[in-house]
């Protein structure tokens, strides 16, 4: 009796739900086409905006060109990228109307332009309108403490819908790997839109970090600990990756700078009729005035880090070799060593990150040896390159490193990590001969750096030669024309 009873409930349940689905599905429908009338209406609505853009003197309308770069202002070597990007366009296309969008609020545009000049020596010969955003904060890593790839993505969506709101541009470029944005500047502004991938947001690197349980910048050492956390932290993470490979397959044109990125945006993206590698533009040529001659000031010799404040530059790895190696110099004798970390803060958490980096020199007992340069002028990061011996950079998978490419053009020998870019496509051999060094942990850099330092002159000078010779591929003028010729597809 009591299993009749319980074979009706489950059929008179099932009766139930069915008796929903009819009506459910209408409703889900209703809903669905209901947000295509607005989604299509703001459409409509943006089109209309678009059409009241300025016109030119002889009455044609102006195309109108934006750059989506958030922290415009910063000083690194994606920054470099839409200045040099900027400048090609402008000259080719003339009449074109520049604008960036920015969340760079407490400067002017004037300002802006003049940091560029400052940092980078490049002036600009057109001019450029700045979009101001106030909703920034919205993709500051800060914000997300759990989830920060997810919350950083949908933050840039109500961002890059703040940039739409006060700008309709015809041609659409990212410049700063916000891919979230593309779609909605694509089917809601009607946009021809590009992107130029400096880091993929997420990668099969990443994935196998986490597959593997390993401790890293992005993944805590609690998750590594926790079978379960790390196979929920790999289904979010694939499913992510699943999610940034559609929008990211929205761009008309794509440009990544290494090889190393190219083969990750192939493999999430796959729009590889469209993906070209654009080498970021280094300013080859102004360093090419530095005489290679042996590089030894009167206090002994010089070694320099360029790179941003940022937690994946790892300059911790930096200091801790440093370390070592003074160790070792006192064993072997070695001259007097001076460890110069220059670099760009963006924010106040880059700016906590340098006194955690002093802290750690005084810990290490190497405080007297090691100095911090933030912001600094070019002319100044010209002359240290100018008196370096070696040049240091840790980040592991870096997607390309100008910094690493300048202090080569300068004559100063590279000590890169042996990943990314640097492995790939900087630190390679030319024409047979070495043109710098790769390493991995803390023992190997010192040693290497030791290496070096016991070098003759002569073998020091050879390496030099090969190192600056290797580098005319990543000038600015082979940026303009690969550049100019990868976007020439958003401009028919």
């Amino acid at each position: 009796m009591a299993a009749a009873e319980r074979g009706w409930c489950l059929c008179e349940l099932l009766r139930f739900f069915y008796s929903l689905f009819f009506p459910g599905l209408i409703l889900c429908g209703t809903l669905c086409v209901c947000l295509l009338i607005v989604l299509w209406g703001i459409r409509l609505l943006l089109q209309r905006k678009k059409k009241s853009a300025p016109t030119s003197k002889n009455g044609k309308k102006q195309t109108v060109i934006a750059f989506f770069h958030p922290y415009c202002n910063a000083g690194g070597g994606g920054e470099r990228v839409l200045w040099c990007a900027l400048r090609a366009l402008q000259k080719k296309y003339p009449e074109a109307v520049y604008v960036v969008y920015t969340g760079d609020v407490n400067v002017s545009g004037q300002q802006i332009l003049e940091g560029a000049f400052r940092r980078f020596n490049i002036r600009l010969t057109r001019p450029v309108k700045f979009v101001f955003l106030r909703k920034r904060y919205l993709v500051e890593d800060s914000l997300y403490p759990h989830f920060t790839l997810l919350g950083q993505s949908l933050g840039s969506i109500f961002l890059g819908w703040e940039a739409l709101m006060q700008c309709v541009p015809d041609i659409y470029i990212d410049s700063m790997g916000y891919a979230f944005t593309l779609p909605l500047f694509k089917y809601l502004g009607g946009c021809r839109v590009g992107s130029y991938v400096h880091y993929p947001t997420i990668s099969t690197d990443m994935l196998s970090v986490v597959r593997n349980q390993n401790v890293g910048f992005n993944n805590a050492a609690f998750i590594t600990r926790n079978p379960f956390l790390s196979k929920l932290k790999l289904i979010y993470y694939y499913l992510f990756a699943f999610t940034y490979g559609l929008v990211g397959s929205c761009s008309d044109v794509v440009m990544v700078n290494s090889s190393w990125t190219l083969n990750h945006i192939l493999s999430l993206w796959k729009v590889g009729d469209c993906t070209h590698i654009v080498y970021p533009p280094c300013d080859v040529q102004t360093f090419l005035d530095i005489p290679l001659h042996e590089k030894k000031t009167a206090s002994g010799h010089l070694l320099v880090s360029i790179g941003q404040f940022r937690p994946e530059k790892n300059h911790a790895l930096q200091i801790r070799a440093f370390a070592k190696l003074l160790k070792k110099k006192e064993a072997e004798s070695l001259p007097s060593l001076k460890l110069v970390l220059i670099g760009g803060c963006r924010n106040q958490d880059d700016e906590l990150r340098v006194n955690q980096l002093r802290r750690l020199s005084e810990d290490l007992g190497v405080q007297e040896n090691t100095e911090f340069k933030i912001n600094i002028p070019f002319d100044e990061l010209k002359n240290y390159l100018s008196e370096a011996t070696i040049g240091l950079h840790t980040m592991w998978n870096e997607h390309f490193g100008i910094g690493i490419v300048e202090c080569m053009a300068a004559g100063t020998i590279v000590l890169a990590h042996n990943s990314g870019g640097p492995k790939l496509d900087i630190v390679i051999p030319h024409e047979g001969e070495r043109t710098g060094f790769l390493a991995e942990s803390e023992e190997g850099y010192a040693e290497t750096m030791a290496q070096v330092l016991s070098m003759s002159a002569e073998k020091r000078l050879q390496i030099r030669n090969s190192a600056r010779a290797s580098v005319s591929r990543f000038s600015d003028q082979e940026f303009e024309v690969t550049f100019l010729s990868s976007v020439e597809k958003l401009f028919q």
